[in-house]
């Protein structure tokens, strides 16, 4: 009786089990079938259907898409074949493909287009994303499966895909014992929850650090336009008839340089300044000194000395003592014309009998003075000039067909995920359609600051995907149906950003992970600083710039003057870049946890230690809103902007020695650069363009920091 009563309890215990998973399964299914992000968008190259996606969405996706995930990789970890690439590497590449596609519409939405129930995924969901990650780089079973193949045996993308993801396992910590993985991704995750708090914490700060003013005489300077939207933005944040003024990501803030009444400066400067460090929700400080410790302890987990030494062992430098030898060789001269720009402007400042010392917040509003009195050129002169639809299509993309011969078409039929969205469908120079481009202009509360490009959809071959792309900008929404000018640093900033999406509509290969931009940071940048030139080109320049009003061109003696004063105020610009990228590698090249100080001291004596603590030219960034370093990618690493400008110059004297922007420099631009992603030896791939290593000196030079 008992036997046939314990036969009897282990079939109820079978059939349950069964019922269960029979369940699970078709709650799965279920889950799967009607999903959007669970299913390939049925629209033009997968661009998301956004009509369709809700923010409920994205949990029980996050949820499916984990698991399957999961399964996938434990299928290939224990597979008792013998590894080859396609059982192996292909395997691994192809997996979790309803996993990446949630989470990429996810990230960029976070970014630009966030809310409270998102924000809430976010922060339960960064851990679960660092821990899967962890599950899959620190996998024994697989790591062993990578090492077993033959890499003499792969060609080409194969190779270098192979290459890529050993590189990711061992700079995971692959190779750790068994006590100090389970360290890892505890780090791991304690750093993502971090970086997510951080990020909400300082979209609060920049709301909240919005500055109201009672009065239209304390705008004085401002134009119409700028006035009307922030009369708009008091009586949206409920302060009818006052004056809002939003601040953006960036230390100083473009309304300064315009703003006549001082003290109105001080205000809007100092907001921004003390933004993220006001001991309220917005307060980033305790984060950003817990995640420099994590970072440090992560390192040395990992047998290093300090965290970027290593970050940058798959960058461009390899090392920080690398990347601050440039940034050092850069500064001495930079700081030094810094210095005589002050001078400038406090010898104009004493001459007015202005009777104060200079500070940041009158910078800009003076330097422009210098600006009209050495070269005759007013920036408000240029505005007009730059209406923000003529500088994208007439400017943008007409550079782009002269350069590449691509073309672009609206795309009205597309949903977005806000109405301010554009789209267009870009054709190669033969016709064929070959992505789908997204643009997002306007500053909005739910907006990450700042500007960037990042993929919807990524270009692979093996997977028949075509590119989504999208920009984002945040400019100064017009209010009563004025037009959106834009500033000439705004223009730059424009083309920038749409060199990084030449990088991504050109990328040409097998495989998402080292297509397109999936190159070293250091590297990535150094694309989007190129197409920065064809902005003051002069055929280009005179087919954008044309005056709102009266439709006309711009005059050529306004741009002989605005060439000519391409190189003025440079000394500030470059200081405050390399300020902010001197703290990040100061931050993280720490060796002991005894020498973090609090944050706001450990700037100041960092910044004195190398020479760039100037009180007229602060860094770019301040540590409590260094966006970049504590919740972007860019920790231990913003000196790739230098190192990027650095070879982005080296290429420009090449094109300028060889006839400039011409098709013949562009294609080759396209075929060494742009189209290689990561698949390629990065420093050959330079060095077959130019013809020679990185040197510093074209850099000095068309900065204007060589001394005469």
């Amino acid at each position: 009786m008992k036997i046939f009563s314990n036969i009897i309890v282990a079939s109820s215990v079978f059939l349950f089990a069964s019922l269960q998973v029979q369940t699970l399964s078709a709650q799965n299914n279920t889950v799967k079938m009607t999903n959007p992000l669970l299913q390939k968008s049925k629209l033009q190259y997968q661009a998301p259907q956004f009509n369709l996606i809700k923010d409920s969405d994205f949990k029980p996706a996050f949820e499916y898409g984990i698991k399957v995930h999961d399964q996938e990789i434990d299928k290939i970890a224990n597979n008792a074949v013998k590894p080859t690439f396609e059982n192996t590497v292909l395997a691994i590449e192809i997996s979790g493909e309803d996993f990446k596609r949630a989470r990429m519409i996810f990230e960029n939405l976070t970014g630009s287009n966030t809310n409270p129930t998102l924000q809430a995924i976010e922060k339960e969901y960064a851990p679960i994303f660092a821990a899967h990650e962890d599950k899959m780089y620190l996998n024994s079973k697989l790591y062993n499966r990578f090492k077993a193949l033959e890499l003499k045996t792969l060609k080409g993308d194969d190779k270098a895909l192979t290459e890529y993801y050993l590189q990711k396992f061992e700079l995971a910590g692959a190779n750790l014992s068994v006590a100090d993985k389970d360290k890892m991704k505890k780090i791991n995750g304690e750093l993502a929850v971090l970086s997510t708090s951080y990020t909400n914490k300082l979209l609060l700060a920049r709301k909240n650090g919005a500055v109201l003013f009672d009065n239209l005489s304390d705008l004085d300077g401002l134009s119409a336009a700028d006035i009307a939207a922030a009369k708009k933005s008091a009586t949206e944040a409920g302060q009818d008839g006052k004056y809002l003024i939003n601040i953006i990501n960036t230390t100083q803030q473009p309304v300064l340089q315009d703003l006549k009444n001082r003290a109105s400066r001080e205000k809007i400067y100092k907001a921004s300044w003390y933004r993220a460090e006001k001991g309220d929700e917005g307060d980033t400080r305790e984060i950003l000194e817990k995640t420099a410790r994590l970072r440090l302890q992560k390192a040395q987990l990992m047998g290093k000395k300090n965290f970027a030494e290593l970050k940058l062992q798959d960058q461009m430098a390899k090392s920080p003592i690398l990347a601050m030898d440039l940034l050092a060789k850069i500064a001495t001269p930079a700081v030094a014309k810094a210095k005589i720009e002050a001078k400038e402007i406090q010898d104009l400042i004493d001459a007015q009998n202005g009777g104060f010392k200079l500070e940041p917040w009158d910078w800009n509003f003076y330097s422009e003075q210098v600006r009209k009195q050495k070269y005759d050129l007013d920036q408000s002169e240029l505005k007009p000039y730059f209406e923000v639809t003529s500088v994208l299509e007439k400017g943008v993309f007409y550079a782009a067909e002269q350069m590449y011969g691509i073309t672009f078409k609206p795309r009205t039929d597309l949903p977005v995920y806000n109405p301010d969205v554009k789209v267009y469908e870009v054709f190669d120079f033969d016709g064929k359609s070959i992505a789908i481009y997204y643009l997002d202009f306007y500053a909005r509360d739910n907006k990450n600051g700042g500007a960037w490009m990042s993929n919807f959809v990524e270009q692979s071959h093996f997977l028949k995907q075509k590119p989504v792309i999208v920009n984002v900008f945040n400019f100064s929404k017009p209010a009563n149906g004025n037009p959106s000018l834009v500033s000439s640093d705004d223009v730059i900033t424009m083309f920038h950003e749409f060199g990084h999406t030449l990088h991504g509509l050109f990328a040409n290969q097998k495989y998402t992970s080292i297509s397109g931009t999936s190159v070293p940071r250091d590297y990535v940048e150094f694309p989007s600083q190129i197409n920065e030139h064809a902005a003051l080109d002069p055929a280009i320049l005179k087919n954008y710039a044309v005056h709102y009003q009266t439709k006309q061109p711009i005059p050529q003696a306004l741009v002989d003057k605005f060439k000519k004063a391409e190189t003025f105020n440079k000394g500030y610009d470059v200081t405050e870049l390399l300020a902010a990228a001197t703290l990040d590698m100061a931050w993280h090249t720490v060796e002991k946890e005894s020498d973090f100080k609090p944050t706001l001291q450990f700037e100041k004596e960092a910044l004195e230690k190398y020479g760039l603590l100037v009180n007229e030219v602060p860094p770019r960034y301040h540590t409590p809103y260094f966006a970049h370093v504590w919740g972007g990618g860019y920790s231990a690493g913003y000196y790739a902007y230098t190192w990027s400008k650095t070879l982005d110059y080296n290429v420009f004297d090449w094109m300028m020695k060889n006839g400039g922007l011409t098709r013949q420099n562009c294609d080759k631009f396209r075929k060494e650069i742009l189209s290689v992603g990561n698949s390629v030896d990065l420093n050959k791939a330079f060095e077959n363009l130019v013809g020679h290593k990185m040197e510093i000196e074209p850099y000095l030079k068309n900065a204007g920091l060589l001394e005469k």
